[in-house]
């Protein structure tokens, strides 16, 4: 046996000779759902909406987020303010346009952290199985007993309101799942022909792990981590909502909801408007992790 046995394909059809396939399946993972799926489309476009939203904030909103006019507090939608000002005056559009940025970026550093953390765990925790498995799922299932939001409202509470400590709890919450949903192909793999030959060849565990194994449960991740960024996002604008965010003035969706909620009998748009801005991401985030759920399904995939 030589050298080219690396280029064997695994059960997905993956070249496991790269750990560049990891990103390669992943983004055909991605183009299938788009091919599949025509709600997948919907739900892309709407992301792609508010990162645009969010980015480019500083040129499209209409105002400072920030600035203060008394003299125009709690005003419905109109010509000069679109969706209308919160009880300082400020108006609500800049303000949805600039919160959009923090659950963005919450949502994102979170799930990017729970995935590496997670799957690493997973694939440990499957590759070497025996007591070390069952102590590291134990762990695991100890985490998942805490609903996500009681657990983020927990370590928030104790770490402190901030944006580092709102990913640090967030992602925390989300590692048990990431650590399952990995665990569980690495156990069906780990005894199939290719990662018998690596052995034979006298590879190393980590780089079965990380060169044979890894690009075949990235797409099993990859919907996992796009389900699970609408519940960090989800999470991030309650925790605001009950006054576990960053500080105000700093404008966040879940801070909007709930200044909007002690206003709700004079202004209903300032509750209204970013309630609906976290359904429509969420939504989104949603739509998207279905389509590639469908795509990489194989009783519901088709080869283009």
């Amino acid at each position: 046996m030589t050298d080219g046995s690396e280029k064997r394909m695994a059960p997905g059809g993956f070249a496991q000779s790269e750990f560049g396939a990891v990103a390669t399946m992943a983004w055909r993972a991605v183009a299938r759902a788009f091919r599949m799926n025509a709600t997948t489309w919907v739900g892309g476009l709407a992301l792609l909406i508010i990162i645009a939203a969010a980015v480019l904030a500083p040129w499209l909103a209409p105002h400072d987020p920030l600035e203060q006019n008394i003299l125009e507090t709690l005003q419905s939608p109109s010509a000069l303010h679109w969706l209308g000002t919160d009880s300082y005056g400020r108006d609500t559009f800049s303000r949805i346009m600039y919160g959009a940025r923090l659950s963005l970026l919450i949502g994102l550093c979170s799930i990017l952290v729970a995935v590496v953390v997670g799957t690493l765990i997973g694939l440990v925790s499957g590759y070497f199985g025996a007591k070390l498995d069952i102590v590291i799922m134990q762990v695991m299932d100890v985490i998942l007993a805490f609903p996500s939001l009681i657990l983020g409202l927990i370590l928030v509470a104790m770490l402190g309101a901030s944006v580092t400590n709102l990913i640090l709890a967030i992602a925390f919450t989300a590692v048990p799942a990431f650590a399952r949903i990995a665990r569980a192909p690495t156990i069906a793999l780990r005894e199939r022909e290719f990662v018998q030959a690596g052995r034979a060849l006298g590879y190393s565990d980590s780089r079965i792990m990380f060169r044979h194994l890894l690009p075949n449960i990235i797409p099993d991740v990859l919907v996992m981590a796009s389900l699970w960024m609408a519940t960090a996002v989800r999470v991030e604008a309650s925790l605001a909502f009950i006054g576990l965010s960053v500080a105000p003035p700093t404008p966040t969706w879940g801070g909007m909801v709930r200044e909007g909620f002690e206003n709700i009998l004079d202004s209903y748009s300032l509750a209204l408007f970013p309630s609906l801005a976290v359904l429509i991401l969420v939504l989104a985030l949603n739509l998207i992790g279905d389509g590639l759920r469908d795509a990489i399904d194989p009783n519901l995939r088709t080869e283009s």
